[in-house]
């Protein structure tokens, strides 16, 4: 099975200019997580979840309305195709300690694919656990 069977498309994204106070209304309005922070072209950029905006502007005493998505996103993101394994995203996913991949293809992003979708499926439910596990046992405590 490949990434492209179980990804989420029509994905919502944010641009790296606008800021955290409509990124965390994005994130509650579509009940998501993490933002794929791309161009107005699709070209990812980075990724910036509801972590990134407590702990890099509301922990660090940042005004959310003039704070830049661009300072407290994840620069360094990992992706992966839509050809690519389910397995191998599962391992990905543990090995960088992670809970959600952008799919890209030709450079833009095309979806998404998390520990969520994985776990929707049984053939995929083990490999779900095994990973958020792992990601689990390595958080470093504040």
């Amino acid at each position: 099975m490949q990434v492209k069977d179980l990804m989420s498309s029509g994905v919502i994204t944010i641009t790296p200019d606008e800021n955290a106070s409509l990124a965390a209304r994005l994130l509650a309005r579509h009940n998501i997580g993490a933002l794929p922070v791309c161009t107005s072209e699709g070209s990812l950029r980075g990724i910036l979840t509801d972590r990134d905006i407590v702990l890099r502007c509301i922990a660090a005493e940042s005004q959310p309305e003039n704070t830049l998505v661009r300072d407290i996103m994840t620069k360094n993101v990992v992706s992966v195709s839509p050809e690519d394994d389910l397995r191998e995203a599962t391992r990905l996913m543990a090995s960088e300690q992670i809970r959600r991949l952008p799919v890209v293809e030709n450079g833009t992003i095309v979806g998404m694919l998390s520990l969520g979708d994985l776990a929707k499926t049984q053939m995929f439910d083990m490999e779900a656990s095994k990973a958020l596990s792992e990601i689990s046992s390595n958080i470093k405590k504040l």
